[in-house]
């Protein structure tokens, strides 16, 4: 039901839509890390290597690697992009190997902000034409250290967010949202 109510929203947007059809092949959102300028594609329980083939083949401009995920559900259970050329990374060892991994198959080097909790790595980097850099990142209550972290960026516009509840069914920041670059028509 979920898959048809998305596929209908986007439908309406006019975006196109690529179904994966080989029911060998699996693929997690939040495996899914898109830097602007490639993607890392986190091969864990949830998203295997044909699925990232088919990512491959679907987005032929970008190139894409495979990062092995150990000791999380996913790879954006340790990382995501906190800025155009950022990436957000937890202190765990499986984060910092699997951050390791990314540099090396990368041509870019991208900058990093290491955030002592994996799960406060996970937020939301959105440009927004009149506000400039934003962030949703984990709230200070949550996890404080992390917290403090995000606050030395200080071309961002911080916004804190409480995510208890979710976290409890091992959801985080970006399994709460689907982002779409597209303009709006109002």
């Amino acid at each position: 039901k979920q898959v048809e109510a998305m596929k209908r929203v986007l439908e309406s947007l006019n975006l196109n839509i690529v179904e994966m059809v080989d029911e060998n092949a699996t693929l997690d959102g939040g495996d899914v890390l898109f830097t602007g300028r490639e993607f890392f594609v986190g091969l864990s329980r949830r998203t295997n290597q044909r699925g990232a083939e088919i990512l491959a083949d679907t987005f032929k401009d970008y190139a894409v690697s495979t990062v092995p995920v150990h000791d999380s559900l996913h790879l954006k259970g340790f990382c995501s992009m906190a800025g155009p050329n950022l990436i957000a990374i937890g202190s765990s060892e499986a984060a910092q190997k699997a951050l390791k991994t990314m540099q090396q198959m990368s041509d870019h080097r991208y900058d990093k902000l290491t955030v002592p909790d994996d799960a406060a790595a996970n937020c939301i980097y959105l440009n927004i034409p009149s506000k400039g850099h934003v962030l949703l990142h984990r709230a200070p209550e949550e996890y404080p250290e992390s917290a403090k972290v995000f606050e030395k960026l200080k071309d961002h516009m911080l916004i804190p967010i409480a995510n208890t509840e979710l976290e409890k069914v091992d959801g985080s920041l970006t399994c709460s949202s689907v982002l779409i670059n597209k303009a709006s028509e109002l």
